[in-house]
């Protein structure tokens, strides 16, 4: 130790003395940007999209279009694009794509937008400059004069990825903050999310200034750099809301037309970077007897002839090798590589984990009970946290009050609103607009990480957990509700199974819709976009008191109030919904027999009524968005096969038989509908449904072909965990009743899908079931970064053309991370699936007299 400072100072002596050491390191040239036949720019390491992706025309802003860049792996900007603020919100007025033109032989894309409501339309060209991209905004006409001093060029960049970071701006410095604090500036114009007059608002003022941002200096992995003609301000957007991002952003200037911006943008790659191997795996397990599969995604430049292997981990954290085999290429999928190492000889039980060259997935059992517990956390925690009008409380945390005691308001006639809800013409009640109708404050979830209770949702939940109680009899009690005081009490019994209760739940506010105003409506939800993007405790977003006209903002008197902060109720007669919740109040009439015979009794009575009073008249069409029902044929259908199944009546086999040429052509979408009318319908019915499930499975079989991992992988907007899940729900339902044409394999590819092994990452797509699982998820307390233990996210999105992200570090992606609950009630089934075939394979394995 005494030598040490020594040897210290001599070491410093030398290297100040050599010129070596004194040099300063000098970069290697980027490599240059080239237009790929993908229509994007790319070099080693970095990708810069433009507008390979369009907005979401369903929920506005969803971060996936503009111009994009992918560098080292992550997707760290987007939204490139004239905007009318410095950091405008998911429900701010966005560009319509005109058109998008790529000339191969320069290298350019231009892309046309415009504001239709302002008939302004403006040019987005770029173009590769050596390591760069230049991007210009091009005017034919000048800004006009109501967008003077609005309109400009932004471009948003992640913060998680920039936390810990630093920025230079002209040679000044500064840091990207890990929470927004700036100063804020007064504004005299109402709310623009709101739409309601509050007072001033408040706009962010600019963190930094200059002609020349160079983002993270110090990080290769995020350095970018943007030069520009005009000024370029950097705003935090988080100032505003959560979900905000940092953006970057130069005004357009008034009365100018021909080139207007133009920013020099420069990705840095990394010399030699590769995307880390991921070992896609099921993160809960496999059983002894299953299939088993790991697929290994590469960088398509890993070269690399890295070992895989499996290892066994003992009680003292040995690990001993286990053979396999080698593993054997795939092929290539989207921009990765891939390997798959087939496991399946492997039975012995235990604790395994997986290697690729110096990449270690978690641990991971082989059990015969792998999928045993697997739903349990989303019938234990997931769903009652979903439920409304009660006070639901977790050991020392309440997750929310008693929320929207004042449901609801009649929502106003010829009103298109947000989240693709809108009232038609007529409220088809007796309720004038605005006025308050009673009764509707009772039951159902939160639809999704928002608040508003969305009847198609509703019903399709009741009808999955009522499946899940007749086949399975779950009898699991660990939640205690008292309906009288309206609370709901976390991990204490009750005496009720937990999935009876959760259908009860579900089955009031069907019914409470059914007495309010004698049909289903499409929901209730929140009045606008301020209380919609409500964080926080449910209880909050609403004085809890009705509102009463007469009475002044703020006064309070006798369970009244003078604060319109009530839900709305949107009322359009529509048959399909109708007809969805027939069958929802019908199915939950079997399950509710025991426990609640009065509620149960008047489910079928409502439900055999309503479904008389259809078939007396025309069907209403009305039809908005995702609120209003699905398809008339197939929720039609699904009343009759629910109705049929509760009350055994002809009549019902009738209306079966007569729909099916209808079904049959869309019988991936109602092919479980159509198998669980089988055990009431005669035997021609059986085989006149033969041809369609042998083409059914046959299309399973080819698809399974089309990816690594055997299930279909959706690319639109909303990523595909539901797909997922339908699909291996389809195959379970085909496999029960037609086992020689449907194998049971999709069923389990489908579940390992959801647990961990799919694109991108290895992460299960289930909070809380798995080794690693999703832990940042868009719940309602998705500010906190944290998860609802249970919930389902939309996992895998493909940002076109071909980069599949699942963000585990940035909440607000609700296109990938959004529990809702009818996949939380899928999940339920597909576990219960998995396990009852699971462990049918092994017993027929170990006494093979049972095939």
């Amino acid at each position: 130790m005494a030598g040490k400072p020594v040897l210290c100072f001599v070491a410093a002596l030398l290297a100040s003395a050599s010129p070596v050491a004194a040099q300063t390191t000098v970069p290697a040239p980027a490599p240059e940007l080239r237009l790929g036949d993908a229509g994007y720019y790319e070099a080693p390491a970095v990708n810069v999209l433009v507008f390979s992706n369009w907005y979401d025309g369903l929920f506005a802003d969803s971060k996936i279009s503009g111009v994009e860049i992918i560098q080292q792996g992550k997707r760290i900007a987007t939204n490139g694009d004239v905007r009318l603020s410095s950091t405008p919100g998911q429900w701010d007025a966005i560009g319509r794509l005109v058109d998008r033109k790529v000339d191969a032989a320069t290298g350019a894309i231009t892309v046309t937008l415009e504001y239709p409501e302002h008939q302004w339309r403006y040019r987005i060209r770029s173009e590769k400059r050596g390591a760069a991209v230049a991007v210009s905004v091009i005017l034919d006409q000048p800004v006009p004069a109501a967008l003077a001093g609005k309109a400009g060029f932004n471009l948003e960049f992640l913060p998680s990825a920039y936390f810990h970071h630093s920025y230079m701006v002209d040679g000044r410095t500064g840091g990207f903050p890990l929470y927004p604090a700036d100063a804020m500036t007064r504004t005299a114009e109402r709310n623009p999310a709101s739409g309601r007059a509050e007072g001033p608002g408040a706009e962010p003022t600019a963190m930094a200034s200059g002609n020349r941002f160079v983002l993270a200096p110090e990080d290769p992995a995020r350095r970018v750099s943007i030069q520009s003609n005009v000024e370029v301000q950097l705003f935090d957007g988080r100032n505003q809301a959560q979900n905000g991002w940092f953006v970057f952003r130069s005004l357009l200037p008034a009365g100018r037309t021909g080139t207007v911006v133009e920013w020099t943008i420069q990705p840095n790659s990394v010399p030699g970077w590769l995307r880390p191997p991921v070992i896609a795996h099921s993160q809960l397990g496999y059983t002894p007897n299953a299939r088993k599969v790991a697929t290994i995604e590469l960088d398509r430049n890993d070269r690399r002839n890295l070992p895989a292997r499996l290892l066994r981990v003992g009680e003292d954290g040995g690990m001993t090798p286990v053979e396999t085999g080698a593993p054997k290429r795939w092929g290539d999928y989207l921009r990765y590589s891939y390997l798959q190492l087939d496991f399946s000889r492997v039975r012995q039980p235990g604790l395994y984990v997986l290697e690729y060259g110096d990449v270690r997935t978690a641990p991971f059992r082989i059990a015969a009970d792998a999928y045993a517990g697997a739903w349990h956390p989303t019938l234990d925690v997931y769903f009652p946290v979903a439920m409304d009008h009660m006070f639901v409380n977790e050991g020392y945390r309440v997750w929310h009050g008693e929320a929207h005691r004042d449901d609801a308001r009649q929502a106003p006639v010829n009103h298109e609103h947000i989240d693709l809800y809108a009232q038609g013409p007529t409220t088809d009640t007796r309720y004038k607009p605005g006025e308050h109708i009673p009764g509707l404050a009772v039951g159902g979830w939160f639809d999704a990480g928002d608040f508003d209770i969305r009847t198609q949702s509703q019903y399709q939940v009741i009808r999955s957990l009522v499946d899940s109680w007749e086949r399975w009899r779950p009898t699991r009690d660990t939640t205690a509700v008292d309906w009288s005081r309206r609370r709901t009490e976390m991990h204490v019994p009750d005496g009720t199974p937990d999935l009876l209760q959760q259908i009860r739940h579900g089955t009031l506010q069907l019914v409470a819709q059914f007495d309010a105003v004698g049909h289903a409506i499409h929901g209730i939800v929140e009045p606008d976009v301020a209380q919609y993007t409500h964080l926080g405790d449910a209880s909050t977003k609403t004085d809890g008191l009705i509102y009463d006209p007469r009475m002044k903002p703020g006064e309070e008197r006798n369970g009244r109030s003078g604060t319109p902060d009530d839900r709305w109720a949107f009322t359009t007669k529509a048959s399909a919904l109708n007809y969805g919740s027939i069958a929802g109040l019908a199915a939950a009439s079997r399950a509710l027999a025991e426990v609640d015979p009065e509620l149960s009794r008047k489910a079928l009575a409502i439900a055999t009524r309503t479904w008389a009073e259809e078939q007396s008249h025309a069907p209403d069409l009305y039809q908005y968005g995702n609120t209003t029902g699905g398809p008339l044929e197939a929720e039609r259908f699904s009343a009759a096969v629910e109705l049929l199944r509760a009350t055994r009546d002809q009549r019902y086999v009738a209306a079966v038989q007569s729909a099916w040429p209808a079904i049959e052509k869309t019988f991936a979408f109602n092919l479980r509908d159509a198998v669980a009318a089988l055990p009431f319908m005669p035997a021609s019915y059986r085989d006149g449904m033969i041809s369609a499930v042998r083409a059914y499975a046959e299309a399973t079989r080819a698809g399974a072909a089309a990816n690594p991992f055997g299930v279909p992988i959706t690319t639109g907007g909303w990523a595909g965990s539901g797909a997922v899940l339908g699909s291996a729900l389809n195959a379970y339902a085909l496999h029960k009743a037609f086992p020689e044409i449907m194998p049971a394999d999709p069923v389990f590819r489908g579940i390992e899908f959801l647990l961990g092994h799919h694109p991108g990452s290895d992460i299960s797509f289930v909070s809380g079931v798995g080794t690693v699982s999703k832990e940042v998820a868009y719940g309602n307390n998705r500010a906190d970064f944290s998860f609802i233990a249970g919930g389902v996210v939309p996992g895998v999105l493909i940002i076109k053309p071909d980069f599949p992200e699942n963000h585990e570090d940035w909440p607000f992606f609700w296109g990938e991370n959004e529990y809702v609950i009818p996949e939380g009630a899928m999940w339920i089934e597909l576990a219960h699936a998995a396990h009852e075939l699971a462990t049918q394979a092994g017993a027929a394995k170990a006494d093979p007299s049972r095939h």
